[in-house]
């Protein structure tokens, strides 16, 4: 089988911009690649159009275009050209895309076209609560309408989903992302850094990081030593306009908050790593999700997580068996869970123990990939 992958990111050097979904599809095109399948992914918005290769993984880049008039619609076609060229070309069998603006719609492809609900702007806007431009919801709605089938990260996800644009329930399957698991193993998790709160993911409204402040501050009330380290890019407020969210939160925290608190930034996905290993809890208190790589990645180093009860979670996590479930909005009921687990070492590790076994259960890339795999199938044998 030959696959291709239409993305905006790819965790690459060369590739200008990689988050939870980059991570998610390279997880799964390496996996793919190790069972013997020819992949390769399209990389659209970037620097340079070329060709390089990581893991047995085929990745074009191709170049931002500008154009006088209809940029949308043109460098849309100009990525299809140089796809249907490359089906021909390496005789490509099925093609995958995310719904996220739509990136799809009017393309057409000379083969079957599946796309994953990494997380579409309608999705994102009603659980946030916002009004979408219509123009974004009807470039996606076209995009989906179009396509062969569905996977969907999370149950939840695809229901919404379906409900928001009228998707034919049969077409959508649930495959959750995976993770290659040896490179997520915590050979020592009664070693951290102690009263150490992580949070991971971008500094905005929607992940719950003004929530977040809140509960700082009610844990530092009751635990003065604690420390609260936060990973990942700022982003602009799409409520106050505000430049940097970082900049509401600081306003939030108190003053004896604020001293305990680390902002890194965007760094290397290594440290990332090694800061979860250093981690006592790790906290995403996200209003909109499909289903949060960075959940599961904790989940397998054997770290407690307090995680959001809003509905893609609840298929991560089962509520005080292997992680805890807290809606943001509920600030004493968080930060409560979170000083809970910061009292307890042996709850830690109780949980921290189950949390992997869900994840060597559930999200192990290499029992996932053969589920795409049977699906990508039976998508080409309709």
């Amino acid at each position: 089988m030959k696959i291709g992958f239409i993305t905006s990111e790819y965790p690459h050097p060369q590739v200008k911009f990689a988050a939870g979904i980059a991570t998610s599809i390279k997880n799964l095109a390496v996996a793919l690649v190790k069972k013997g399948i020819d992949v390769t992914v399209f990389v659209y918005h970037q620097n340079e159009s070329c060709v390089v290769y990581d893991e047995g993984v085929e990745i074009h880049l191709i170049k931002k275009e500008n154009y006088n008039f209809f940029t949308w619609y043109l460098y849309r076609k100009h990525i299809q050209k140089y796809v249907n060229d490359l089906v021909v070309k390496k005789d490509l069998e099925i093609l995958e895309a995310p719904d996220w603006t739509g990136i799809t719609a009017f393309m057409k492809f000379k083969v079957p076209l599946v796309i994953r609900f990494h997380g579409s702007d309608a999705y994102f806007c009603k659980l946030d609560g916002r009004k979408q431009k219509f123009k974004n919801f009807m470039f996606e709605k076209l995009a989906l309408k179009k396509a062969s089938a569905y996977v969907a990260p999370t149950t939840y996800a695809g229901l919404e989903t379906q409900k928001i644009f009228g998707l034919n329930k049969k077409k959508i399957k649930t495959i959750h992302y995976g993770l290659e698991l040896k490179h997520f193993e915590n050979h020592s998790p009664h070693q951290y850094d102690k009263n150490v709160i992580l949070y991971i993911g971008t500094i905005i409204r929607k992940k719950g990081v003004l929530e977040l402040a809140h509960i700082f501050n009610k844990v530092i009330n009751e635990k003065p030593d604690a420390q609260l380290i936060l990973i990942g890019g700022d982003s602009s407020d799409i409520k106050t306009g505000e430049v940097s969210t970082y900049k509401l939160m600081e306003q939030i925290f108190t003053k004896e908050a604020k001293k305990q608190v680390k902002y890194l930034g965007k760094i290397p996905y290594e440290d990332v790593k090694t800061h979860i290993k250093k981690a006592h809890v790790c906290a995403y208190p996200s209003f909109a999700e499909t289903l949060g790589m960075v959940t599961i990645e904790s989940m397998a180093m054997q770290k407690p997580v307090v995680n959001t009860s809003i509905g893609w979670a609840q298929e991560l996590i089962d509520d005080g068996v292997n992680g805890y479930l807290v809606h943001p909005t509920n600030i004493e009921g968080y930060a409560s869970t979170i000083l809970k687990l910061l009292n307890n070492e042996k709850l830690c590790e109780q949980i921290g123990k189950a949390a992997r076994l869900k994840v060597e259960d559930a999200f192990d890339i290499e029992k996932n990939v053969d589920i795409n795999i049977k699906y990508y199938k039976s998508i080409l044998n309709r």
